[in-house]
């Protein structure tokens, strides 16, 4: 049984005559009327009583028809999911976030966008820690990710950077520098230093434990957090003080207050990673509305 054959059936069963099944179709009415009977002959009984103006349903012919019109219907969804596969604009998208991304405006823009445009794309999402979505990208249970850069595995993946972020010092609320709007590092050396574990972003571990050691402070005095955003919590209950990504500003904790880091010179990168070899239509997709944002500083490719 052919699923053409199914069709032709359907397609009289619903017009309930020959000549006008055979336009929709766009064949012509004897070669239908063969199929038909084809069809009737593999199943063994009549589907159809052929009458002068038409045609009407046997009873086997009604009980055929609704098992008929449903895989008729599942054949064309079926066909139009593997095309909407193909061309990118249906099926799964699986992204990555590093912790440390996780309030930079621009990837969210990114995304919002990308789903008015492929509405009918799932996007499957998890945050995790730089040394797990690094592995996970690198085995494939990733599409692609939004990382913190630098990053040495990074080296392995296509990369295109999103945009740059300065550093900021995180003070309690009720400190004595809260409000000024520059403080220098090494006016906050006997402070404790609350930082997150470097597994999270080790690059941005390293970026801020180094500036933070030469600015005179003892690694006997960190405190660690167990996530970057956690950090924050910690800073407002009076623990320490810390460093963290500009797009941070946007968490509104009363017990926090922000200033610049004077002749800062502490800047990070997030950016996009994909495999190298055969990435998906999706992840393309999302490239090309990428390409129509204004590029950011230091892209690399």
């Amino acid at each position: 049984m052919e699923l053409r054959h199914l069709r032709y059936f359907v397609a009289v069963a619903e017009t309930l005559h020959f000549t006008r099944a055979a336009e929709i179709l766009g064949i012509s009415q004897p070669p239908l009327s063969q199929q038909i009977l084809r069809l009737e002959q593999e199943i063994g009984t009549p589907l159809l009583k052929r009458l002068t103006r038409g045609a009407e349903l046997t009873e086997a012919g009604e009980a055929f028809l609704a098992d008929a019109r449903q895989i008729v219907q599942l054949a064309d969804q079926a066909l139009e999911n593997a095309r909407g596969i193909a061309r990118g604009i249906s099926g799964q998208l699986s992204l990555g976030f590093a912790s440390s991304v996780a309030f930079n405006p621009r990837i969210f823009t990114l995304i919002r966008q990308f789903k008015e445009r492929y509405p009918a794309m799932e996007l499957l999402t998890r945050e995790e820690n730089m040394s797990l979505l690094m592995q996970d990208l690198q085995e494939g249970l990733l599409d692609a990710a939004f990382i913190r850069l630098p990053c040495e595995s990074s080296k392995a993946f296509n990369l295109r950077v999103i945009s740059t972020e300065k550093m900021l010092i995180a003070l309690p609320r009720c400190h004595p520098l809260s409000g000024t709007p520059t403080v220098a590092l090494s006016a906050l050396a006997g402070e404790t230093l609350v930082i997150f574990p470097r597994d999270v972003s080790p690059s941005l571990y390293e970026l801020i434990v180094t500036a933070c050691l030469r600015a005179g402070f003892s690694r006997h005095t960190f405190q660690q957090a167990p996530q970057i955003t956690t950090s924050l919590g910690m800073v407002a209950a009076g623990c320490g003080i810390a460093l963290v990504p500009e797009s941070m500003r946007c968490v509104d904790n009363p017990g926090v207050s922000f200033c610049d880091i004077e002749n800062n010179t502490l800047f990070t990168d997030v950016a996009f990673a994909w495999r190298r070899l055969h990435p998906s239509k999706a992840v393309l997709h999302l490239l090309a509305l990428l390409a129509e944002q204004p590029a950011a500083p230091g892209e690399a490719g």
